[in-house]
């Protein structure tokens, strides 16, 4: 499942990251999004994990303060 994070503090990095989603599981991917022209955070980010870790990781993690910053967390949803 894919999870979209966002709220992000543009200083988080994934290896942070990747360490608090996998206090619930296994995190496959994770990627901080980032301004292709700057290399810059655009302060969200998307992480895979499996789907129950994942329903674990937005019940614990959505609303929850990351950095001074509420971040939220749910699963992403298609491009159309």
């Amino acid at each position: 499942m894919k999870l979209y994070v966002g709220n992000l503090p543009y200083a988080v990095t994934e290896a942070r990251l990747r360490g608090l989603f996998e206090e619930f599981g296994p995190a496959t991917s994770v990627t901080v999004v980032t301004d292709k022209a700057t290399g810059k955070s655009k302060g969200f980010a998307f992480v895979e994990m499996s789907d129950p870790d994942a329903q674990k990781a937005i019940a614990a993690l959505n609303k929850s303060s990351l950095d001074g910053r509420t971040i939220f967390v749910d699963a992403a949803r298609v491009r159309s």
